[in-house]
């Protein structure tokens, strides 16, 4: 087993090196639907996941800015390993707000030793026998009950569990006897957990985003995390700019690709100005917007990474409501700048591009994939909200809960 990198310079060397080889068969990954498990896992093995894990716990503790940023450079090589680190890194910053010591010890500790998480919150659409939580949660049908043993136990269906099939624990939305919800921490790779490869999204095919059955699987000792915390504010911010950093990548990548289509084509249209399309006017027009765009999406996820770790710095209420509608004008923007560029991106190299050995159409499946989390939809009117009326955004991890502080009250909202 190769050495683990011990700082995070590196590390950094080892997570480049790993980008390279995701990036040389994401294309045809995604064309014959394969997973990119070996390459994830050396992700793992290489501390890819604590990296935001505090140094005494043995984590390289970077700030926001460095993490989104590295999601970039991953989103660019294939846009689905993001996707399959959000809900590890989203239980790493729970972790880094849990109060309760032996928890924190216990699965910080974990991280830092290479575990990963993977997310089981959300359920099938037609289940409707389970506990209906409102406030967007949907039902939930997923309990946990006693065994005759006297462990805990969890049986259920979940689906969009991005991430868990390359997991070691999942952590996942129950449902206990009196119906009230909670999370537990569930070992992935135990029998009675059967991950089902039934994601049938346009993109993001290679996320494992799809069904994932718990028969009477264990509880983890210590496995309540979330249910103890200082805070969770910010984490609306985190995980949609999560979705930011990939789709900064997906721009990333569209530009790259383009150019070196261009570079290599041998001929342009009967109306070009030229035949060269090195030399096309119009076709280095094409290139010179992509960029543009892929410069607004890294400026804006820069922006909106810097504003939430600047309220994590402060803890200032205020400042967590401006990240979020910070986060949230940059994901307008982002998403228009990103799904241009990955249409545009066709008109550089004509018909040929659109052929599925040339990988183009990824980009857009996968960005609008991506885009359609968090709906983009309502985040203009929560803007203007804010900066006409004054009227802060309401924290969707508090929605249903009776006050932030309260330790026996509700802790995530659901991540698809």
């Amino acid at each position: 087993m190769t050495t683990r990198p011990d700082t995070l310079e590196a590390a950094l060397v080892r997570f480049r090196s790993i980008f390279g080889e995701l990036a040389k068969g994401a294309g045809e990954r995604d064309l014959v639907g394969e997973h990119p498990y070996e390459l994830v896992q050396e992700l793992a093995d290489a501390g890819f996941g604590k990296l935001r894990v505090p140094r005494e716990y043995g984590g390289f503790d970077v700030d926001l800015p460095t993490l989104f940023a590295l999601l970039a450079e991953a989103g660019q090589a294939d846009s689905n390993v993001p996707q399959i680190w959000r809900g590890h890194f989203t239980t790493t910053e729970i972790l880094r707000s849990e109060t309760d010591s032996d928890v924190r010890r216990q699965w910080l500790a974990a991280v830092a030793g290479g575990a990963v998480f993977g997310n089981a919150q959300s359920e099938p659409a037609d289940r409707v026998a389970g506990l209906d939580t409102g406030s967007g949660w949907g039902t939930i049908t997923t309990r946990v009950r006693k065994s005759d043993a006297g462990e805990r136990v969890v049986s259920g269906t979940k689906f969009y569990s991005t991430g868990s099939r390359f997991a070691d624990y999942i952590r996942a939305a129950v449902v206990d006897g009196d119906g009230h919800r909670e999370f537990v921490v569930l070992p992935a790779r135990h029998p009675g957990v059967d991950h089902v490869d039934d994601w049938d999204g346009v993109g993001q095919r290679q996320t494992g985003s799809g069904t994932t059955v718990f028969t009477d699987v264990p509880v983890e000792s210590h496995g309540e995390i979330g249910r103890h915390t200082e805070s969770l504010r910010g984490l609306d911010s985190f995980v949609q700019i999560v979705h930011l950093a990939n789709l900064v990548g997906i721009a990333r990548s569209v530009l790259a690709e383009t150019v070196d289509i261009v570079r290599n084509r041998t001929r342009t249209s009967r109306h070009a100005l030229t035949q060269d399309a090195a030399t096309d006017p119009d076709v280095l027009g094409v290139v010179g917007t992509l960029y543009s765009r892929t410069l607004t999406a890294e400026t804006l996820l820069a922006h909106a990474a810097r504003r939430l770790e600047d309220a994590h710095g402060t803890g200032d209420e205020a400042d967590y409501a401006d990240a979020y509608i910070q986060s949230s004008a940059a994901q307008v923007a982002v998403i228009d700048a990103v799904l241009a560029s990955a249409t545009d991106a066709f008109n550089a190299g004509g018909s040929s591009t659109a052929r599925a050995r040339v990988h183009l159409d990824r980009h857009w499946r996968n960005a609008r994939t991506l885009a359609s989390h968090n709906p983009v939809i309502y985040k203009p009117r929560v803007i203007g909200d804010y900066y006409v009326n004054g009227n802060a955004p309401v924290s969707g991890y508090y929605a249903d809960r009776p006050s932030a502080a309260d330790a026996d009250g509700d802790i995530e909202r659901a991540q698809s």
